[in-house]
């Protein structure tokens, strides 16, 4: 298993294939895993050797109860990219990763060849802040939900209408929600970032080749406010995907991985 030790923490991290370097940012809750169905197999392919790796708060990288900041993950990521000696490379993000994954082109543009921001924004609204601030709550109250009910709950937030109306696909993804852990402390620490600062501004002095792909379903990060990190970084192609939600990189990963890899081998790659 590898590990490095970075920042005063564990990170764990995986790697696969042969070729330029990319690495992979998963989001809230999420370990690198997650990749490895759809989208490791897809850049392998195209000749990428990809990097994923378990966020600060996941295990078996270190859970960090105590709290960090999103600048503490992007610290992470920098010093990982350094250790492996990789870097300018290729970052893909997702949600909170795609957070990381834009601080990073923004604060570290050496270390960042191209960004992908899956599902991202550049600021928090009001019913994103009730969302997190609500699920805060029912952390520290303790509560423990039936696991089938926890299970609808994420479905009917994370998926389109198209695979809720689709009964077969919905008995899987219900199954493996339901075999999903529990979150933890270092879940819990990675919630609080969600309530992302309004950084709109600040992102129109990155200049590393970006790409922003939206979901037209997204209910935790819609596509309007991807739209305006896009429109803030000068030059940042955008791409919206139609019939998909928060999980649209495993609903329809086809499309996401085609896409992706038209940039990461475009003229934005040279």
């Amino acid at each position: 298993m590898p590990v490095v030790h970075v920042n005063g923490i564990q990170l764990h991290y995986e790697e696969a294939g042969e070729g330029e370097p990319v690495v992979m940012i998963q989001g809230t809750g999420a370990g690198g895993t997650v990749w490895q169905l759809h989208q490791v197999p897809a850049l392998t392919a195209a000749g990428f050797r990809v990097i994923t790796l378990d966020n600060r708060g996941i295990p078996p990288t270190s859970e960090c109860p105590e709290g960090f900041t999103l600048q503490d993950m992007v610290g992470d990521v920098a010093r990982l990219i350094e250790h492996l000696g990789i870097g300018p490379c290729r970052v893909v993000g997702t949600s909170l990763g795609a957070f990381i994954t834009q601080e990073l082109a923004l604060s570290r543009p050496d270390l960042v060849r191209q960004a992908v921001l899956i599902a991202t924004r550049g600021r928090t609204d009001m019913l994103r802040a009730a969302i997190t601030r609500a699920e805060i709550e029912l952390y520290d109250a303790g509560a423990e939900l039936p696991v089938r009910y926890a299970a609808v709950v994420r479905a009917l937030k994370s998926l389109s209408p198209r695979t809720l109306d689709d009964g077969e696909a919905m008995a899987d993804w219900l199954d493996l929600f339901e075999l999903s852990p529990a979150a933890g402390p270092g879940q819990r620490a990675q919630m609080e970032l969600s309530t992302l600062d309004h950084r709109l501004g600040a992102y129109r002095g990155i200049r590393v080749p970006c790409q922003v792909i939206a979901f037209a379903d997204d209910l935790i990060t819609p596509a309007h406010l991807a739209r305006e990190v896009a429109d803030a970084i000068p030059g940042a192609e955008y791409e919206l995907i139609e019939g998909c939600g928060h999980y649209g990189y495993l609903e329809d990963p086809a499309t996401v991985n085609k896409v992706m890899v038209e940039f990461l081998t475009g003229a934005a790659a040279r």
